[in-house]
């Protein structure tokens, strides 16, 4: 059992903020488990307090009439899955603003339409939270998470082969199931070859032409099937960061797996040993560390860049954040030494601070501002 008492305090802190908090994140990843702890620990206090699953039929069918299922009730309210019901975000507004004796926990498996709607309707009445797949900081095992990613039925699983089994049960579900919730036009086929295609482009330039023609699709569907994969947490697309200096600059957006266990699936790589002598595995580690150092500082997408230059030099990692630039360079190497590139990025974006994180063990410097460290110890684990 993974604890995440970090992530349950800071919901009930935001519940002294707002009376509306949104938890969302990607399917499985946890949000279920965290609603109902919270809901038995505070919600159960209240005799009439409810929790409503909108995958459940007889949920469903008590919230055609929300004004019936919901305004007698006191204490904490959830609602699971509440993308499936939009309708219901300008009817929370209606109860919030009626102060009734009740708090709203709702949950949600998008991001970026789910968001525009209920900021509609609930301005200035909710708090959204993201909920991921399980992190370092949590799970304290580098290897396995690293491997198996964090989504809790793939992390816990007693075997690597139940795993996989798992994230390809995951993968097929996603494509012929949940993304269909969300009433969006695709081809689930052309969805999933792309997908599996977009491992080899993991931590690298995206270009939705070569994608396009290989294929047989246009750039723009290509480009709109990515924005799928981004808004329901599947991918993560870095947008490159342009200096004001004379150098040419990238202009073209990086891509990653957000959950290192889909990339390892999608690449058949079972075992560390096996992803230990994979081509990708530099890339692998990359992506892996990106993410839990966006974790470890709640980015949102508009802190976070890489940076590169026509002359080689670049930076894989970027953060803004309370006035500061931070600089991260990621190594799969024993010991990471200076490199022109970094005294290049050091330089030209007037970094605050830049750290190389590798999977070794020592922490040393290599100038005044640059150190390199285990990601661990950034961390604290």
């Amino acid at each position: 059992m993974i604890h995440r008492d970090a992530l349950l305090n800071k919901i009930q802190k935001a519940f002294s903020v707002n009376r509306i908090v949104c938890l969302l994140g990607p399917r499985q990843s946890g949000k279920t488990t965290i609603a109902r702890t919270i809901w038995a620990s505070l919600g159960k206090t209240k005799r009439n307090s409810g929790y409503f699953d909108l995958e459940n039929p007889l949920d469903i069918q008590l919230l055609e009439t929300p004004e019936l299922s919901l305004r007698p009730l006191e204490g904490m309210i959830v609602i699971d899955e509440i993308q499936r019901r939009p309708d219901l975000f300008s009817f929370l507004r209606y109860l919030h603003d009626e102060n009734l004796p009740q708090h709203y926990l709702i949950l949600g498996s998008a991001s970026r339409e789910l968001v525009a709607q209920a900021s509609e309707s609930l301005a200035g009445r909710i708090t959204f939270i993201e909920i991921t797949p399980f992190s370092l900081t949590e799970t304290h095992e580098l290897e396995n998470l690293w491997l198996k990613g964090g989504f809790p039925k793939s992390y816990l699983a007693p075997a690597n082969d139940l795993s996989m089994d798992w994230r390809q049960n995951y993968v097929r579900t996603y494509i012929e199931q949940d993304l269909r919730t969300f009433g969006l036009g695709f081809n689930p086929n052309i969805l999933r070859k792309m997908w599996f295609m977009l491992a080899h482009y993991h931590g690298q330039i995206f270009n939705a032409s070569e994608l396009g023609k290989s294929l047989g699709v246009s750039q723009p569907t290509i480009k709109k099937y990515l924005s799928y994969l981004q808004a329901t947490f599947m991918m993560r697309i870095l947008n490159p960061w342009h200096a004001n200096i004379s150098k040419r600059q990238v202009k073209s957006p990086k891509i990653y797996f957000r959950d290192s266990g889909l990339l390892h699936y999608m690449l058949g790589l079972e075992t560390s040993l096996s992803l230990r002598m994979h081509p990708k595995v530099g890339a692998s580690w990359e992506g892996f560390a990106l993410e839990e150092i966006c974790r470890f500082y709640e980015t949102d997408p508009q802190d976070c860049y890489f940076w590169g230059s026509h002359n080689n030099a670049e930076l894989d990692l970027l953060i803004l954040k309370k006035g500061k630039k931070m600089g991260f360079e990621f190594k799969y190497q024993d010991s990471p030494k200076m490199t022109p590139s970094m005294k290049i990025a050091l330089e030209d974006l007037e970094l605050d601070s830049f750290y190389v994180i590798y999977p070794g063990n020592r922490t040393y410097n290599l100038n005044e501002k640059i150190q390199v460290t285990s990601l661990e110890e950034f961390l604290k684990v």
